[in-house]
């Protein structure tokens, strides 16, 4: 009876112990996998360089950088197909240095690619366009208007009579009519009707002398002066550009040499600034500029938002709002005479000489 037991006991020994190098077996064979940490690494395409939208991709724009299996996504392009991506392939939009490069960036160069339009276009808003007009030192604020600066836009008119049907500048041409003959060689004259016109001179007006009471004949002695007017056009009206835009459409310099030179060169003074103003408003600027108008831009705070209703000024509303009075014709004078204003020479606007 205790024999029975110990093989009983001997025979659960050796099935436990069957049990326990199987499980050893199976997990050993299972767990042959790598290290912690030695997660497989891929190769995946990044932009080298700045690629403007429609460059093509190649090699040279390219490099490759590694990161875990476990975070590619079939987006991206591995070094496994740098054939497919280096072939025949543009950029549908710029890319930026260190872009991944992903499907949706690149296309081939046989279809149309999306014109996104130059980077500055965004800061147009909405239902507003952008306009330029001339500038100068003088109406740049002593070129204190610049990029992103609010400003105030004048504009000055000049004003002269003009005979409604000939649109020309009065007065008008005089002439004689005369009847049909021999033209005088002494005498300008044109034909009109079969008849001949003698030109006499600008027309003037017929004036009646009291002294004398006799009638003379009073003939303009220069050309008719234009007049002067002036008015606030536009309040609170944005800077886009002081100046020109690149002509390369914002694409940044790479070589480090050619950086250095823009920024060893002299400021360039700018002759135009480009105005964000609404449609309305941007064809007027151009009939004004088309016009000879003379433009004023004044600085305002960007943080006022005021608007102030003006009215235009003229020689009248000058002497009249400033009470400016006109001299009175005396029977004395100042000498030497003065015919125009010059500003006089003072001691620092001396310049010695060598």
């Amino acid at each position: 009876m205790r024999r029975a037991r110990v093989w009983i006991f001997v025979l659960l020994i050796l099935i436990i112990g069957l049990g326990v190098g199987a499980y050893l077996i199976s997990t050993l064979m299972n767990t042959q996998t790598p290290e912690t940490g030695q997660v497989p690494l891929v190769e995946i395409f990044v932009a080298k360089q700045n690629i403007p939208q429609g460059g093509a991709i190649t090699k040279d724009v390219l490099m490759t950088i590694s990161i875990p299996q476990d975070q590619v996504i079939t987006v991206m392009y591995t070094r496994d197909e740098e054939t497919q991506l280096t072939t025949d392939m543009v950029s549908r939009f710029p890319l930026d240095q260190g872009v991944v490069i992903t499907e949706s960036m690149v296309v081939n160069k046989n279809q149309a690619v999306s014109i996104a339009g130059p980077a500055w276009a965004t800061l147009v808003p909405p239902g507003m366009t952008a306009i330029s007009i001339p500038a100068t030192r003088l109406s740049l604020a002593s070129y204190g208007v610049a990029d992103g600066a609010h400003v105030n836009v004048n504009v000055c008119f000049l004003f002269v009579d003009v005979d409604p049907t000939f649109q020309s500048i009065t007065p008008n041409t005089a002439g004689m009519l005369q009847g049909p003959g021999q033209l005088q060689d002494h005498l300008p004259v044109i034909s009109l009707s079969g008849g001949l016109v003698e030109e006499t001179g600008p027309q003037g007006r017929l004036e009646l002398d009291p002294s004398v009471q006799q009638p003379f004949y009073i003939m303009p002695a220069e050309a008719q002066r234009p007049r002067l007017t002036c008015q606030l056009l536009l309040q609170d009206v944005t800077v886009l550009k002081a100046g020109n835009f690149p002509l390369n459409g914002g694409a940044t310099v790479e070589d480090p040499a050619a950086q250095q030179q823009q920024t060893d060169e002299a400021p360039v003074k700018p002759d135009v600034v480009t105005l964000i103003v609404n449609p309305a408003d941007a064809i007027t600027l151009s009939y004004l500029t088309y016009s000879n108008v003379q433009f004023h831009l004044s600085l305002r705070n960007p943080n006022d938002t005021t608007r102030v209703l003006t009215e235009g000024m003229t020689l009248q509303l000058l002497l009249s709002q400033y009470s400016i009075p006109t001299p009175a014709k005396l029977p004395y004078a100042t000498q030497p005479r003065i015919d125009f204003l010059v500003a006089p020479i003072l001691q620092n606007d001396i310049v010695p000489q060598q």
